[in-house]
């Protein structure tokens, strides 16, 4: 049985068999309207998020299966997780959990007994970089590119470093020294003018990711000179994982400029859903 924690663990072949997949049911939906029927869906949810919820949800159900939606503000109390998990692994068929430590992603692996998904956790987001690649792929024809990420070195910066090298993307980051990304780049420079200057590709998140709201002045503060705006970004593709907040990490000509990707990558959230989970359940 095989889990998706992070793309550490596959090789570049297999991502870009989950992409290829993606792009094909992207192009004919309905050849694989009935792939999963049958088929449950659990969603575990520490923290919310729409486009995480309604792409997996909506990705089930076009499969022909069905998504239960968990958020555990309501639902997990008191109880030990390593039990909620195997009692959960009991009902469904693969479990997708959007938390905040990685160290709850392992609790999952070890204890279900059917595929989990990484939605998102403080470390890695596995399933926005499948997305952010598959958009990169569409626009370019291939992954002989470079991708500069700008701002704070967090779990998205973390996951398109990995999936960088392993499809042979060049990744450059420009982060403030003390926001580094966990993950080493092929290029990292604290100065984003230098990051941007040979890249196809800009990339940049939110300052203030859910849970360090404590920390949003200061955040903002160190992270207001690397803002993309109409000057850093010329004539590039510019990427973001949304939620956008204008004025602060990107300013709102260019999210709306012709040169934007956001939604297609939005977009591309659905169909790598349906991909990953028709890899995980055997069905591609």
């Amino acid at each position: 049985m095989k889990h998706l924690p992070n793309l550490s663990d596959y090789p570049g072949e297999e991502i870009k068999e989950i992409i290829n997949l993606a792009i094909a049911i992207k192009k004919d939906p309905d050849k694989f309207a009935s792939a999963l029927f049958g088929k449950t869906l659990l969603m575990w949810f520490e923290k919310p998020s729409l486009r995480t919820r309604v792409s997996f949800e909506a990705g089930m159900t076009q499969l022909g299966g069905h998504a239960i939606y968990l958020d555990t503000s309501t639902t997990h109390k008191k109880a030990m997780l390593k039990d909620e998990i195997k009692c959960l692994s009991k009902y469904a068929d693969i479990i997708m959990a959007r938390v905040f430590d990685h160290s709850t992603i392992k609790e999952f692996v070890k204890n279900s007994d059917v595929p989990v998904i990484n939605a998102l956790c403080n470390n890695f987001h596995p399933c926005q970089a499948l997305a952010d690649m598959m958009t990169i792929f569409e626009v370019k024809g291939s992954f002989d590119t470079t991708l500069a990420y700008v701002g704070d070195g967090n779990n998205v910066c973390n996951s398109l470093i990995i999936a960088g090298k392993k499809l042979g993307v060049n990744i450059k980051v420009a982060t403030p020294s003390s926001l580094k990304p966990d993950h080493e780049p092929y290029l990292y420079d604290i100065n984003p003018k230098i990051a941007v200057k040979d890249a196809e590709f800009v990339y940049t998140d939110t300052w203030v990711s859910m849970g360090n709201e404590l920390e949003k002045k200061n955040l903002i503060t160190k992270l207001k000179p690397y803002q993309v705006n109409s000057s850093l970004l010329g004539e590039k593709y510019f990427m973001h994982c949304l939620p956008a907040y204008p004025g602060n990490e990107v300013d709102e000509e260019v999210i709306d400029s012709q040169n934007s990707l956001v939604f297609q990558q939005a977009g591309n959230r659905l169909h790598v859903q349906k991909a990953i989970m028709l890899k995980l359940l055997d069905r591609a």
